[in-house]
């Protein structure tokens, strides 16, 4: 029984050796239990706590071409906001994005480029559900859905999005140590066009988008057979369009 119990407690160490960050005191005893079930014939994926299965989350790898704005990530041992990304293609230099960074810390900015095939380390934050009530000034007025308990923010978290907020719009805040450091809304939103480019016939096969302006005030662009007072879905993303509403 010694020699299994002690076959077991090696096997689970070189598991854990090199992950990060150190196993808290919770974890510690999620591993203690852990090895104690293995030598009677448990399972080992089974007796994880909760604690270590949250520890874990925190180091989620992504792509570079995966960087979204409002992205919390972990460079060169500092942990940045995404606060602007833009895609460019280097001829054969291949694909890179291009990030501006804010340091959580110290609020400072900085610019990179990604590849994007480059892995990156993006920081576990938590999201809460909200409604959006309105605008005022530079501030945007939000309510708990639970508790009715109003939330002030500043605009600049939600960046381009807030364009989108609409009155009783579920919306999300991400939250970093407590702090809410981005915004976000639907990705799906509807929207009503109030101008619209004249339909050019052309001699290609491929049809021909054309710029509408949306209720808004965002220009998007859109199939030639959209008309001024039609409401179609955009991607919140990239501001383009996806259907007729």
């Amino acid at each position: 029984m010694q020699s299994v119990r002690r076959y077991a407690t090696q096997a689970l160490r070189r598991r854990l050796i090199g992950r990060s960050p150190p196993p808290s005191a919770a974890s510690v005893h999620s591993f203690t239990t852990l090895t104690r079930r293995t030598t009677s014939g448990t399972h080992c994926h089974a007796t994880f706590s909760a604690p270590w299965a949250a520890t874990q989350s925190r180091g989620a790898k992504m792509l570079g071409s995966d960087v979204r704005l409002g992205n919390v990530i972990l460079r060169k041992g500092r942990i940045y906001q995404v606060i602007k990304a833009q895609h460019t293609q280097q001829g054969r230099g291949g694909a890179t994005i291009q990030v501006e960074l804010r340091d959580v810390d110290t609020g400072n900015k900085t610019v990179e480029r990604f590849r994007t095939d480059e892995a990156i380390e993006k920081v576990f934050v938590e999201d809460k559900t909200f409604t959006f009530l309105y605008k005022e000034g530079d501030s945007i007025m939000l309510m708990e859905p639970e508790t009715f308990e109003q939330l002030e923010v500043s605009e600049e978290l939600f960046s381009k999005a807030a364009s989108y907020l609409k009155e009783d719009m579920a919306v999300a805040l991400h939250y970093y140590d407590g702090k809410p450091m981005s915004a976000s809304v639907p990705t799906r939103v509807t929207c009503a066009v109030v101008e619209a480019q004249a339909h050019t016939k052309g001699h290609t096969v491929a049809p021909q988008y054309k710029r509408v302006v949306l209720d808004n005030g965002l220009t998007i662009m859109a199939p030639p057979f959209v008309e001024a007072g039609d409401h179609i879905v955009v991607n919140t993303m990239d501001d383009s369009y996806i259907t007729r509403a």
